[in-house]
């Protein structure tokens, strides 16, 4: 029999590493690539991606060149003025009011929707008779078009003849003139957004509370816990990542609004007197026939949304640190 010393010495330590030569350590691995994923990627996210780069990137490429011209839009000629349109509107009388309304119709419209739609998805959470016929009603302003909104607001605040005039009269308030007065102009059309866009608010919010953890309801409830604290200590936690999605697209659809304003006020009263930026832009370039003029609007509200965008996101993953 072989002794253990024996067997030892024929196997090799394991401190002994096997020499590798610089040729095959110089020799870099070649990756196998399927040619068959890759051209079913290609095929799937191609056309995708063509009419992303067509009718978004470029428009929005073309339209930073030509705030750099100024260029009557029925002209086929531009003339190369730099900076001059983005200065000019810094420095332009009606740009403080357009900045005004811009943020004032926002903050209000994000903020009244996003309430609103919240307080209509808790109470419809319930179970409550007729909730499905109710929430079609809640939901359904948001798929009608704005201008036709639009037209049919214009009769509820008219002042004379309007729904708004006749319940406040009979109570005894004096109607505002909603068409002749700025702040009420405003006031007007923030309501009016509000009461369409208030369904898309709802119905995500509808969906993530249906969605949310029902054991730790129950466990709440076991404790006792008053409905106001389970609102914000179970409740509104759950709901946070629906809350950053809706705050984003809220946000973006409200600098964007045109259809309503458009219909019931037309930018008025008085030139600007519920004009945002996004009206400005058509006014400028449709209206005023100064496209360069109204592409440097665009640029900066561009900017403006871009960077509100990026500081949200930013704070969003700062929280969930």
């Amino acid at each position: 029999m072989q002794t253990s010393q024996q067997l030892g010495a024929r196997i090799p330590a394991v401190s002994e590493v096997p020499e590798v030569s610089a040729d095959f350590a110089r020799t870099p691995r070649k990756l196998k690539v399927d040619w068959r994923q890759v051209g079913l990627a290609a095929l799937l996210i191609g056309p995708n991606l063509a009419l992303l780069i067509l009718f978004t990137y470029r428009p929005l490429v073309d339209n930073i060149r030509i705030s750099f011209y100024d260029w009557n839009i029925s002209s086929p000629t531009m003339q190369f003025v730099g900076l001059r349109n983005y200065i000019d509107w810094f420095q332009a009388s009606d740009t403080s009011r357009v900045v005004f309304n811009t943020f004032v119709f926002t903050f209000f419209a994000v903020v009244g929707s996003m309430v609103l739609g919240l307080a209509l998805a808790l109470l419809l959470d319930q179970k409550l008779f007729g909730r499905s016929a109710v929430r079609s009603m809640v939901f359904a302003p948001y798929v009608i078009a704005g201008a036709a909104i639009g037209v049919a607001f214009q009769f509820v605040f008219d002042p004379n003849y309007g729904l708004i005039q006749y319940f406040l009269g009979l109570i005894g308030v004096e109607v505002p003139n909603f068409y002749q007065q700025q702040n009420w102009a405003l006031f007007m059309i923030t309501v009016t957004y509000i009461w369409k866009n208030v369904g898309y608010v709802f119905v995500i919010y509808l969906a993530a509370l249906q969605g949310r953890r029902r054991d730790l309801d129950e466990a709440s409830e076991i404790d006792g816990t008053p409905p106001v604290r389970h609102f914000f200590r179970v409740v509104l936690p759950q709901l946070r990542g629906t809350t950053f999605f809706l705050l984003i697209t809220v946000l973006l659809n409200s600098f964007q609004v045109f259809d309503i304003i458009n219909v019931m006020t037309g930018g008025g009263p008085f030139g600007y007197g519920t004009s945002t930026m996004v009206f400005q832009v058509y006014q400028e370039t449709f209206i005023n026939n100064r496209a360069g003029y109204g592409a440097a609007v665009a640029t900066i509200m561009f900017l403006v949304v871009l960077v509100v965008t990026v500081a949200q996101i930013k704070l969003q993953e700062r929280m969930e640190k």
